[in-house]
């Protein structure tokens, strides 16, 4: 595929030296230290610490940090293009963020518009639930796999990373172990993100079962609430699709996600393509296999939603039954740092086992305690959700900007009873 980027792409945010007032609001938001200057003069964004989270630039007053990776019109000039077809995987955060972009309430749930809207604008569409779904699956095993090895003493016929396990779907948690903590990533999750599976399943099984063209043609969007995932998109490890269809002959190199869109973005695109949002025609897209998915792809977007999605799947496959409750409680809510503990009898065996999580989201604030707790080798916890930005995806540095940067977590305490 043209354009494809071979090397990482780590200056997301930049802050614009004409609009900065060296006020250091956006050195307290930032988790990773990575914005230099004293207070009163210009800031600056040090490229090699930062995770490209958005949090200085949702949270500036003066709007200073910019993202500085802008897709629209190449994106654009792809949906023209009618040998090309362009395939937007949308996160579960955009739709029920995109609407305040064009005057509707804060929060409003827009599944069907947003769909209606991507196909007016010439969108296929891969939801991305259906591919947090599919991570579930895939991290949820690879939990168990580990439970029944280091907790059940059962052998293993493969290698197996240490627990605690920690979750891989956030690509500026990611990146800030990969700075700071080295030592912890063999207890990352194996998994892809939901989005990086997404580019892959898009351009093997999406090009050849369900669109029917060939997958050098298939132009992949990452439609997100998140800046971070424009660096992860870039990294170069992330072509499965390519060397998959490689190993059937064909030749060729080319990204598994192509380029990514923030919910700004994406309402900036529809605006260009003078796309009416709030009187698009709803569509469904019940026809779709790749945007069919569960509640548990749908709670990726909220703090503690993978933790409890991977918990139901852990809990099935080892007890054979459901989890009784129907809402996790334990894990939910914004408090910094959730715990809880779940005692499975494994319907194999007969043993019992009782699995210690915790979920944190905010790095720093509340993240950094745990990882020094299992760098020490003290944790008591078998898994651990780690999402950068405060809330979750739902609060990602690609979301809409309230008025003097005040974030989406203000509005979500004012709303949510177990806040």
């Amino acid at each position: 595929m043209k354009g494809f980027q071979s090397q990482e792409v780590t200056r997301i945010i930049e802050i614009d030296r004409k609009t900065c007032k060296g006020c250091d609001s956006c050195k307290s938001f930032c988790p990773s230290e990575a914005i230099e200057g004293k207070y009163g003069a210009i800031h600056k964004i040090n490229s090699e610490k930062c995770i490209s989270c958005g949090q200085c630039l949702v949270n500036c007053p003066f709007g200073a940090p910019k993202d500085k990776v802008d897709a629209v019109d190449q994106v654009i000039e792809k949906l023209k293009n009618k040998q090309v077809t362009v395939v937007g995987t949308i996160a579960p955060a955009v739709r029920v963020a995109i609407g305040e972009e064009f005057g509707m309430e804060p929060g409003s749930l827009v599944t069907e518009k947003l769909y209606g809207a991507m196909k007016q604008a010439g969108f296929k569409v891969l939801d991305t639930n259906f591919t947090a779904d599919q991570t579930i699956m895939e991290e949820g095993m690879e939990l168990i796999a580990k439970i029944r090895h280091f907790a059940l003493k059962e052998p293993s016929e493969h290698h197996l990373g240490p627990l605690p396990q920690f979750t891989s779907c956030c690509p500026a948690w990611v990146r800030y172990a990969e700075l700071n903590y080295p030592e912890l990533l063999p207890n990352m999750s194996s998994a892809k993100s939901p989005m990086m599976m997404a580019g892959a399943l898009g351009k093997t099984y999406g090009a050849q079962e369900v669109w029917k063209v060939n997958p050098e043609n298939v132009f992949m969007v990452g439609v997100m609430p998140c800046t971070a995932k424009k660096f992860e998109a870039s990294r170069p490890e992330f072509t499965s699709a390519a060397h998959y269809w490689q190993t059937q002959g064909r030749s060729g190199t080319y990204p598994d996600i192509d380029v990514v869109l923030t919910t700004r973005d994406l309402a900036r695109l529809f605006k260009k393509l003078t796309i009416d949002f709030k009187t698009v025609p709803e569509f469904t897209d019940q026809d779709n296999p790749l945007a069919q998915y569960s509640g548990a792809g749908t709670i990726f977007a909220n703090t503690g939603g993978v933790m409890e999605a991977a918990l139901r799947t852990a809990y099935f496959v080892i007890t054979g039954k459901e989890l009784d409750v129907l809402e996790f409680q334990p894990v939910r809510g914004l408090k910094g740092v959730k715990e809880a503990s779940v005692t499975m009898k494994d319907v194999k065996t007969g043993k019992e086992v009782t699995l210690k999580v915790a979920v944190a989201h905010g790095i720093k604030e509340n993240v950094k305690p745990l990882l020094d707790e299992v760098k020490a080798g003290k944790s008591p916890y078998h898994f651990i959700e780690v999402m950068n930005c405060p809330g979750g995806c739902v609060n990602g540095g690609g979301q809409p900007i309230n008025p003097m940067g005040t974030s989406w977590l203000d509005k979500a305490k004012a709303v949510l009873p177990w806040s």
